[in-house]
């Protein structure tokens, strides 16, 4: 009945060790991951934009554009985020997320007879 016991002890010690060990991996690697699922989800974007025939250096110097006039100076960063395309060319819409300085924009712009303009 003794062996039993300790059988029971051992692998109750090891079930937690266990998860605890696992715990501490996963918050290790967790920014990692979040990194490169933001990454993937950011090249998806781009993707799906090229794909549908839209150019993404116009797209940005429009984004660029409506950045520099709500701010009045140019984004440090710019990141497509979202593409939406519906049905028709003019209800198309492309989301950037724009950073100047410590702000963060959020810059949809829409077709409007063939250009890029802030929806």
């Amino acid at each position: 009945m003794l062996w039993l016991i300790i059988i029971l002890i051992v692998l109750v010690v090891l079930v937690v060790g266990g998860i605890i060990a696992r715990n501490r991996q996963l918050a290790s690697t967790r920014p990692a991951f979040e990194r490169a699922l933001a990454q993937v989800e950011r090249d998806l974007v781009a993707a799906a934009a090229s794909d549908r025939g839209w150019d993404r250096a116009l797209l940005e110097a429009a984004a660029r554009r409506i950045v520099h006039e709500r701010f009045g100076s140019e984004p440090e960063q710019l990141t497509l985020v979202e593409v939406i395309d519906k049905p028709g060319t003019d209800a198309d819409q492309a989301v950037f997320d724009a950073r100047v300085g410590t702000a963060r924009e959020r810059v949809v712009l829409g077709r409007s007879g063939g250009e890029w303009v802030a929806a």
